[in-house]
């Protein structure tokens, strides 16, 4: 029967087209739980007596081959189980082969076959009152058996349910992903724990339910706890209420789907979450407003903090690096105030309070309280300056602002204990000043005339609620500017500066005059270029004795500018009186006609920096070179400090490259310089580049002993070494295994480290041997070679070398007979290494 069915599925696969092609290799996916039997693909041989095939390899008996080569599924497969057969298939004559055999790789392709399970049917969890909201308190957590590398495997969280929903007011959420559960803004607010007996510190919950019952139930007769019905009811309602598992306050249906939740053939399973709210006495108590320079007695309480653990210690740092911390916490978590505050030192401190256990793990999260130093008035007003000195121009029009007075208080500005007050004293030779009584802004009541006086003195008295201090104001009173700067010549004529010119070189000195009051604004001549200085090559520096002088600010260029002709105006800090304008007379002129220099080639960047893998193959580009002459000249190039010789410029372009036969080695230099030089008939510049070269994994570990010998009756282990010249990622942690990954019936190898490994002796020999183990070592980016290590195993002297017994491999050794003492390892790597090399056994 299996035969005909086989027939015709043949038959009909043939029918349908299936693949067929030669004996070669193939690699085919097959979905798991496809219905058997199934034809695969039909392999055709080229030879054309084949009468047969020979299937072998790891095909667990579910899967043949028919005599005309069809390949076909005779069980199903399953992923989970396998997810790769991999199998040769030879093609027959008779029994003897004649082609093949070829490889042949199936891929059994994941179905979505397998639902997912949570790792429990119930979960139980606690969340404190105002939890913050999305902080997970609780975890789901759900597995798949099918491809975790495919969306059958892609688990997604949804919350189905919660119960009670009496607002229809979710208290909860869940990551889709991570399966956490969280409270949301309603549940972080809303969130209440049921009325519970609270344990004391010290106590249990007998004496804390005993204490509450008492309280509220104030029994008349004398009946012992344990017999009063009404004490054993709160008892058991009390005991059932810290059981979640009895009577939980929420109960959330959780279920999680595969393919990620976003097919209507995902499957799914669910589970249930029990949730009890649990009461939050881990309460911030801030922030707390305390008084500067409060009188009482200290320490002085001000604030309490209460762990939801009953036993809990508490400990109190200051979250800011202060050298005093004027504060305390008790063990029933009494926060105390230790001496007075002052706002001026520091108008806020922030306290974190720890509540931890005996062995000092934290059991609630730590507090930050905020204590607020609130002001008093204990600080008087300062003047800013001891004489605070300002001028005004004479015929200024009454109300002119004169200035500011300058005044500190230290206390709170935003209290009345910082308000201020200002009040005229005195003032002479003559009262003509006013201030603004809140803002201190002093102006002129008239129109002030230096003949009538030219400075004037007054006192201010500045107030604030409980002091009062004097500030000494001088004024001065100024002439006006009514007078014009006017330069010596208006033409300083034409002046000749190579290109090459340094800067802050001094090209000419220009000078005017003023008639106004010397030392006043209104006298002061200030220089500035307003024209013909457009790149900004030239500026002006003016000195108070009404000279300014014209110096190269920024290199000159023949090639960019040839000539400038520079307007140059004087002018006064204080404004002109009204009607009067600065005039030509205020202004001069200068000619400059740069000269040209024959310069040095420019490159065109000042930093080269390169990076290449030390791989890069000879004849390719490094980088290019690009400068250019000032004059426009024709310009070569040359290189100079390649030491190595790896490296050819082209004088022409600038191109530089890496030379034939020549090969980039990181191991030998991880980065060199050398000198570019460009260079035309007289002149040349220099630029250094810098090269750094990248590691590839051109190297492998290898062992830095290859020999070593063991103690028969004293066996220690040997410690094998590796070193890869390559750095990170291609070097270390080494691993370290037998050749083959096969076991030794003789020896162990165990890593100690990341480039070391421990060779063990699990048996020893009869008789001295040699052994050739071969020792696998791959770096971290999984290359290595098999490297033989030799081992003697040997009876040893008291000192710890071997010897060898009197006659035995004397004519091989090349020593009398009568030697029987190999002095260490000189005698054993040395002539007797070629004796034992005859009974050497290799491991693998």
């Amino acid at each position: 029967m299996h035969l005909l069915l086989l027939s015709l599925l043949i038959a009909t696969a043939a029918g349908k087209g299936l693949e067929k092609g030669p004996l070669e290799n193939k690699v085919l996916d097959v979905p798991e739980g496809t219905p058997v039997p199934y034809a695969l693909y039909q392999f055709q041989a080229s030879h054309l007596e084949v009468d047969g095939f020979r299937l072998t390899g790891e095909t667990e008996g579910k899967i043949s081959v028919s005599e005309d080569g069809w390949l076909y599924l005779e069980q199903t497969l399953d992923w989970a189980h396998t997810q790769t057969h991999t199998l040769e298939l030879e093609a027959l004559v008779g029994s003897e082969p004649v082609e093949g055999p070829v490889s042949i790789t199936i891929n059994v392709v994941d179905v979505n076959n397998h639902a997912p399970s949570f790792n429990q049917t119930d979960y139980i969890s606690i969340v404190k009152e105002r939890t913050p909201a999305g902080v997970p308190f609780a975890r789901v957590f759900a597995t798949d058996l099918d491809d975790p590398e495919s969306p059958n495997a892609h688990l997604s969280y949804t919350l189905v349910s919660q119960i009670p929903n009496r607002d229809n007011t979710l208290f909860f959420q869940i990551n889709s992903n991570t399966g956490e559960i969280s409270t949301t803004a309603e549940g972080e607010r809303l969130l209440k724990a049921r009325e519970s007996v609270i344990h004391s510190r010290g106590g249990d919950f007998s004496d804390s339910l005993k204490k509450r019952f008492d309280d509220y139930c104030t029994p008349t007769e004398d009946i012992p706890y344990e017999l009063n019905p009404f004490y054993s009811c709160v008892q058991r309602a009390e005991s059932r209420r810290l059981n979640p598992l009895e009577d939980p306050d929420f109960t959330l249906i959780v279920r999680v789907e595969d393919m990620g939740g976003e097919s209507v053939n995902a499957l799914n399973g669910n589970t249930r979450v029990k949730i009890v709210v649990q009461e939050n006495l881990w309460v911030n108590p801030g922030p707390i407003n305390l008084r500067e320079q409060l009188k009482g007695i200290y320490p002085m309480p001000i604030g309490k903090v209460q762990s939801n653990d009953p036993s809990a210690f508490y400990r109190l740092v200051q979250k800011e690096r202060e050298l005093t911390f004027p504060f305390n916490v008790t063990e029933d978590g009494d926060i105390l105030l230790t001496e007075e505050l002052d706002r001026e030192d520091k108008a806020m401190y922030i306290l974190v309070v720890f509540a931890e256990d005996s062995y000092g793990n934290q059991v609630d999260p730590p507090l930050e309280v905020q204590v607020v130093v609130d002001d008093v008035n204990d600080n008087a007003p300062i003047c800013e300056e001891e004489l605070s000195v300002f001028e005004v121009q004479e015929n200024e029009p009454t109300g002119s602002p004169v200035g500011h007075l300058m005044v500190h208080d230290a206390d709170d500005d935003n209290t009345p204990n910082a308000l201020l007050s200002y009040s005229l004293v005195s003032q002479t030779p003559s009262s003509v000043f006013t201030i603004d009584g809140i803002s201190g802004r002093i102006q002129a009541k008239q129109m002030l005339q230096r003949r009538d006086a030219t400075e004037y003195h007054l006192t201010v008295r500045v107030n604030d609620p409980g002091f009062s201090t004097e500030c000494k104001v001088l004024i001065k009173v100024i002439d006006i500017n009514n007078e014009l700067p006017i330069f010596e010549m208006n033409d300083y004529g034409s002046h000749n500066l190579s290109e090459d010119t340094a800067l802050g070189h001094t090209l000419l000195t220009v000078k005017a005059t003023d008639a106004d009051d010397p030392g006043t604004g209104s006298s002061r001549i200030e220089f500035h270029i307003t024209a013909g200085n457009e790149d900004g090559a030239f500026a002006m520096e003016t000195d108070d004795n009404g000279e300014g002088r014209l110096v190269v600010a920024k290199p000159l260029n023949y090639e960019t500018a040839s000539s400038y002709k520079l307007q140059i105006d004087a002018r006064n800090p204080e404004p002109l009186v009204s009607g009067l304008e600065y005039s030509a007379e205020s202004s001069a002129v200068v000619s400059v006609t740069i000269s040209d220099v024959d310069e040095a080639p420019v490159f065109d960047m000042d930093i080269l920096d390169v990076t290449v893998p030390e791989d890069t193959k000879e004849g390719a580009t490094l980088l290019k070179i690009d400068a250019k002459d000032p004059e426009g000249k024709e310009i070569l190039f040359k290189m100079e400090g390649d030491t190595k010789g790896w490296l050819e410029i082209d004088p022409a372009t600038g191109e530089i490259k890496i030379k034939n036969k020549a090969v980039l080695d990181r191991e030998t230099v991880e980065a060199f310089h050398f000198t570019v030089v460009a260079f035309e008939k007289e002149l040349s510049s220099e630029r250094e580049v810098s090269v750094r070269l990248l590691d590839v994994n051109d190297n492998v570990p290898k062992l830095t002993e290859n020999q070593a010998f063991i103690c028969v009756k004293k066996p220690q282990p040997i410690v094998l070494t590796a070193l890869d010249a390559d750095a990170d990622p291609f070097g270390a942690p080494f691993t370290f295994s037998l050749a083959q990954g096969k076991k030794s019936p003789n020896w162990d190898l165990s890593a100690v480290d990341g480039t070391s490994a421990k060779l063990t002796l699990k048996k020893s020999p009869s008789e001295d041997k040699t052994f050739l183990i071969p020792i696998n070592i791959k770096d971290n980016a999984g290359m290595g070679i098999t490297q033989k290590f030799e081992v003697r195993v040997c009876n040893c002297t008291e000192l710890g070398y071997c010897f060898t017994e009197p006659g035995v491999h004397a004519g091989v050794l090349g020593m009398p007979t009568t030697i029987g003492i190999l002095a260490g390892t000189v005698g054993f790597i040395g002539g007797g290494r070629n004796a034992v090399l005859g009974e050497t056994d290799a491991i693998l």
